[in-house]
Formats: C-alpha cells, structure tokens, sequence
C-alpha cells in the first residue's frame, strides 16, 4: 500500500476530483464523494474487498450518529418555518431592541433562527421583514439584508444542531462534546455577529435594493396566524438547554442516569421535535403530516452527502495516513496552529471551490479524523476549536456556485453584482475572523 509523500498526493488527488466533478460538471456532491472513495482506495492500493468494507463502515458509522438528529433538527424547523413561529421570534427581537438597531436586531434574528432552519429557509422567511423594518425605522434595505444573511450564515456553520457542525463532530469522533461545542460556538458568534452587523451597515449603505421578492415574501407572511412566543421559543431552546445542562454536569463531575439521556443530543432534539409538533401544530391533521414529510425530503439531500462523507472518511482511515503522519508528528516537525492553518484552507478550498459549507465541512473532518489519534486531542476544547476552524473554512466564501448566495441575491433584491462584492467579501471575513478566534483560545486554554 502506498505510503509517504505519494499518499498526501493522492489525497490531494481525490479531493481535487471531488472540486471537479462538482464544480465543473456540476455531479451531486454525493456521487463526487463515492466516485472519490474509489478513486482513493483504487490507486493508494486498498484490496478491492476492503475498499467496499471501509465505505460501508464509514457510511454506516455517521449515519448512526447524525441521521435520527438532522431529522428531529429538520421537523424543529419546517414546524417554526410553517407555523410562522420563527417570524414571531424575529417580531419579538426587534420589539424588545427598538428600531433604532435594527440592524443589530435583525442579524441577531438571522443567528437564532438558523440554529433550527437552514440558513436558506431561514432567509426566503425572514426577507419580507427587511422590507418592514426598512419602511418603519427609515434604515438602507441592502443593509439589513446583509445583516440577515450573514448573520444566518454564522450560526449555520458555527453552532449544532446543525448539520455541518453536527456532522463534523461526528467525523473525529467528537459527539460525546457536543454541549461543550454548543456554548463555544455561541461565545464565537457574538464577535463574529458583532463584525458583520458593522460592514452590513457600511457596504450596503450605497446600494439600492429591489423589493419585489421582499413585498411577495411580506404579503405571505401576513396571511399567517402567528403563534406565540412562547409556544415558538420553547422547542428551540429545550434541546439546546438539555445538551448544555448535561454538558455541564458531567464536567463538574455531578452524573445520572437520566440526566445522561435526556441530554444525549438524540434524545434532547427528539423532545425539541415533539414540543414543535405539539406547540406549533397546524389546524389540519393533514398538515401535520405533510409538514412532517417535508421535514423529512428536507433532510435528505443532507443526510445522503454527510453519509457519503462518512464513507469517504472509512477509505482514508484505511490507508496509512494515520501512521505517516504520527511519525511526522513524533519527528517534532509538526504544529497544532498549523494543523488548525491547514484544516481551515482545506475546508475554505472545498467551500470556495463546490459552494456546500455542509458538504465541506463532512469532507474537511474527515480528513482530519484518521491524525486525531497521532495529534493526542483528546479534551472537549480541542475538539471544539477544531470543528469551530472547520465551520471557519466552509464559510469561506459563498459567492455565485453557493445556492445561498442566490437566495440572499433574489430575496434581498440586490444584483449578482452587488451581492457579491458585499456578501461574498462579509463571508470571507466571518471566516478568517473564525479562524483568529480558534487559534487565540488554542494558544490560551490549550
């Protein structure tokens, strides 16, 4: 089997063939992923038989973790996404900030929000409120769009449970973190939301926005009965509190049985799931079904490319990676910043290169997971600032092959144009500033 320099080459190789065939004969990320595994497995030496095992395991691996949490995560948001709960939660921030930061108000709706729903769902709902905002407190429309989208866009990346961090987690074996993962990417995304509500304001203060979609966007949501706040905050932060609750605990040294169950992330979101679908329940039994099914199609795409990613992990974990790279790590000549360095521009690459931040981070981790033993990581700070450096690199950046970059450009109004030397270059910066942020706390609780 190979080894040395020509495996790193290799490896090289294969993710290059995933770039390609994504980005330019536009292959679903799932098929680029396998085509990949084969690739690899085929030219690094892996015996044919054990190429099959090692997908096998790796697909089926994550999927065991991942797969019953983005579905419970995904009926969490389509109930707040059908009910009109997310948009009572985004009414009540700008009730309880004032117009007089609206701005601030909004990107913070856009953080809450996209913890549960997808940061594209998140801004098709929450876009006709820009348009509101924009008319009542006086301030530029491009501008609080910037700031929806961007601030949708950190929580998406930085904060389980969603799927790429949720995923990349489960990659380097970090699940039993979760908690910890949880309140570390909230303490990042204050100053990275911080940043992102300053250039929204100063780059979209020259541009123009069109209002068509905003006003379609507008006139849906005001034909929805809304629920109450209450009834809308409660499936969204219960999970959150039980997986931090039980985080906590166990680190302070104080564990149950029960406590142990109810704060396992499957079981936390689960409860999540049937507080939205009690507390957030249409009228119609019907739709209760239907809005269950969509949450399942929604989920889908998600759990197909994250288990690929897993099989693809399975064939790297097979080849001598692992053993390589310990004797380079033993040898002195390696470093944990430029570990962090390397997973970063790996996932940026990725990101830039087939527009998924999903579908880069699933990729990026499973890199990474075969060195986590040769690295010695063993605590939940490590694994934390690592899948935080990965969330880093996915964000950078969203321009015109990123399926969100044209939501945010046709629901906001604004040109390809415009969107791109605004939005693109925010989300560059989001990432950098993500990955300043990680090498700091690594330097400091390291």
């Amino acid at each position: 089997m190979i080894t040395g320099p020509s495996l790193l080459l290799l490896i090289l190789a294969s993710i290059l063939v995933i770039i390609v065939l994504t980005a330019k004969f536009k292959l679903h990320p799932f098929l680029a992923l396998i085509v990949a595994c084969f690739f690899l497995g085929i030219t690094v030496g892996i015996p044919l038989p054990e190429i099959v095992k090692s997908m096998e395991k790796g697909f089926g691996g994550i999927m065991s973790y991942i797969g019953m949490i983005v579905v419970f995560g995904s009926v969490i948001g389509v109930f707040l996404e059908k009910s009109g709960g997310a948009l009572k939660i985004a009414q009540s921030i700008i009730k309880l900030t004032g117009q007089k930061k609206t701005i601030s108000a909004i990107s913070l709706i856009g953080a809450v929000v996209s913890i549960p729903v997808f940061c594209d769902s998140g801004f098709i709902l929450l876009s006709g409120l820009a348009d509101k905002i924009s008319k009542l407190s006086n301030t530029n429309k491009a501008s609080l769009s910037l700031s929806l989208a961007t601030g949708l866009y950190t929580t998406h990346t930085l904060v389980p449970p969603t799927p790429g961090p949720i995923a990349a987690a489960g990659n380097i074996g970090a699940s039993g973190y979760l908690g910890t993962m949880i309140l570390i990417g909230l303490c990042f995304s204050i100053p990275v939301l911080l940043m992102t509500q300053f250039l929204s304001k100063k780059l979209g203060k020259s541009i123009v926005a069109n209002e068509k979609h905003s006003v379609e966007e507008k006139k849906q949501n005001d034909s929805i009965k809304i629920p109450s706040l209450r009834n809308s905050i409660i499936p969204l932060l219960v999970p959150i509190i039980l997986i931090a609750v039980g985080t906590i605990l166990r680190f302070i040294g104080v564990a149950y049985e029960w406590i142990n169950f109810i704060s396992a992330p499957v079981v936390a979101i689960f409860i999540g799931a049937l507080l939205a679908m009690f507390l957030l329940r249409p009228k119609s039994k019907d739709n209760i079904k239907g809005w269950f099914a969509e949450a399942v199609k929604v989920s889908g795409p998600i759990l197909i490319i994250t288990a690929a990613g897993g099989a693809f992990g399975g064939v790297l974990k097979t080849t001598p990676l692992a053993e390589y790279v310990g004797q380079w790590m033993t040898s002195g000549e390696s470093d944990d910043i430029l570990i962090l360095l390397l997973i970063f521009l790996i996932a940026a690459v990725l990101k830039s290169a087939q527009g998924s931040s999903t579908s880069a981070m699933v990729i990026t981790s499973s890199l990474l997971a075969p060195l986590i033993p040769a690295l010695g990581w063993d605590s939940a700070i490590q694994f934390s600032l690592a899948v935080l450096v990965i969330g880093g690199g996915a964000m950078t950046v969203s321009h015109f092959n990123d399926s969100y970059f044209w939501v945010v450009s046709q629901f906001s109004g604004m040109s390809a144009k415009d969107t791109n030397r605004t939005f693109t270059l925010i989300t560059g910066i989001q990432g950098v500033t993500v990955l300043l942020l990680s090498v700091l706390g690594w330097v400091i609780f390291v």
